[in-house]
């Protein structure tokens, strides 16, 4: 909007925190099952720990394969269409989760509406965050995009610091029912307050193909994608790691997760502006590098808390640091469509963690994860690195 630029910081936070709700109501809805879905598949409906990591993959695949287009939808139709259809979507989620409560005694039928609500909520996922997003940055401005990344991401950890523990108590209250009912709740009314809301005018202008958004921002993606993987494998089977040692508070590691990621995206956003986006996103990969590598040689719950904060500290600002120099990489009418496409490749990461942590756990046991999950983090890093050098040639090889 024209007048974004005289706005004070308040007034600027106010605007995005008003779109921004709904990234809130949709990770919320993505936060209540983690604690809890991979032992009730596990063992209440008795399938093995690889096929707990799937149902819970199952998700960021859908998200994967629906976050490209959910760009091109925004780009084209608006963010707030986009926003109201995937609340619609995590609605549905819930009410394919009831339904896998109710039909427990049938453990192939409980697995697939399971299947099927993940695979709603990967859609809600991908429609409402990049949706909300893309709002932000059109009410307050391009200048303002590591602002939006930022507080959407504060959004993003926020309802899941207070999903994950708080499904564990719905949970233990009543059955995996209780947090399927608030998801259908959170759903509709997050739909009736967007439809309330005025719509932004969508950027004109002509759109590169889908081919040259993908291979202007894959690179930034990729480091994304790797750096993901610290937080797959915390958001998936810190609860398992904890059982397979006897250990209490599973739930108080992921909230310790989302408590430092929170905290520095709060504190040190700014970073990004300062010293530039590559730069922030090398300091940050090597933080969440060291938190894994001592989940991986932790002996006491302690040790694994630290970890866990180091590294939902350290992956906070990679979102936001590597997403504004990808956006930067296309003109304001492909933005929806290269924030998607970048965002994908985090899903890419949270898909394949699941499955590939299962199979390590078979072999090498749950905690040669975490080294895994060290090393590709050590990749992004890498990736990154050879970003900030390339950038330091452009300016060379132009002249």
């Amino acid at each position: 909007m024209s007048d974004a630029a005289v706005l004070s910081n308040a007034q600027l936070n106010k605007r995005i925190v008003s779109v921004i709700i709904f990234t809130f109501f949709c990770y919320l809805s993505v936060g209540l099952p983690l604690a809890v879905l991979p032992g009730f598949v596990h063992n209440t409906l008795g399938y093995s720990s690889f096929v707990a990591g799937l149902i819970i993959s199952i998700q960021y695949f859908a998200t994967l394969v629906s976050r490209p287009q959910s760009g091109r939808l925004a780009d084209r139709f608006g963010p707030r269409s986009v926003v109201m259809l995937g609340l619609v979507c995590c609605g549905m989620s819930g009410v394919l989760t009831l339904v896998a409560a109710l039909t427990q005694s049938s453990p192939w039928v409980s697995l697939l509406m399971l299947a099927l609500g993940r695979i709603f909520l990967g859609f809600g996922e991908s429609f409402s965050s990049t949706g909300a997003t893309l709002w932000g940055m059109n009410i307050v401005g391009p200048l303002q995009t590591a602002r939006v990344i930022s507080w959407n991401g504060v959004a993003t950890y926020s309802a899941m610091a207070i999903g994950a523990p708080f499904g564990v108590i719905l949970n233990n209250s009543f059955g995996i029912s209780g947090f399927a009912g608030l998801v259908v709740l959170m759903g509709v009314v997050g739909f009736f307050i967007a439809r309330s809301k005025p719509a932004v005018q969508v950027a004109m202008g002509k759109r590169i193909p889908f081919h040259r958004v993908f291979t202007r921002v894959s690179s930034y993606g990729l480091a994304l994608g790797f750096g993901t993987i610290g937080f797959g494998v915390i958001a998936t089977f810190i609860t398992l790691y904890f059982a397979s040692r006897d250990w209490s508070g599973a739930a108080v590691a992921l909230t310790l997760y989302s408590a430092g990621f929170v905290l520095i995206r709060l504190v040190f956003s700014r970073c990004i502006t300062r010293f530039g986006g590559l730069r922030t996103s090398l300091f940050s990969l090597l933080v969440e590098c060291v938190g894994l590598l001592i989940i991986w040689q932790a002996s006491s719950v302690w040790q694994v808390d630290l970890g866990a904060f180091l590294t939902g500290s350290g992956f906070s600002l990679v979102f936001p640091a590597l997403g504004v120099e990808a956006v930067k990489q296309v003109e304001q009418q492909d933005q929806g469509s290269a924030l998607g496409t970048y965002s994908a490749f985090l899903d890419l990461g949270l898909g394949l963690s699941g499955p590939v942590a299962g199979l390590l756990i078979a072999h090498w046991g749950i905690q040669s994860v975490y080294l895994a999950a060290a090393l590709m983090v050590l990749g992004a890093f890498l990736i990154t690195f050879r970003l900030v050098r390339r950038e330091q040639q452009t300016p060379v090889a132009e002249s």
